[in-house]
């Protein structure tokens, strides 16, 4: 899948989910699509990557650290 076709799979999810919400504001949008696309990044790359957390970071072009404090944030590893 292309860069492009993952985001025009965002631009088709924002459009449904403005659509679902029937006029109501929308409120913390970016909060919101920031935690659904990260969660299952993670866990795609996590698992890519055997679960080596030096290696996903450096996919990622994250510290390990900063990886780390996502997956804990995420439930996808123990603190």
């Amino acid at each position: 899948m292309s860069k492009k076709n993952i985001e025009e799979c965002v631009r088709t999810s924002l459009e449904g989910y403005f659509k679902d919400l029937h006029g109501t504001e929308p409120d913390s949008m970016y909060d919101m699509l920031i935690s659904v696309v990260e969660k299952p990044l993670l866990e795609v790359v996590m698992a890519q990557a055997d679960n080596n957390q030096s290696k996903a970071a450096q996919w990622l072009g994250l510290n390990r650290n900063t990886l780390r404090k996502k997956l804990v944030e995420h439930k996808l590893t123990k603190p």
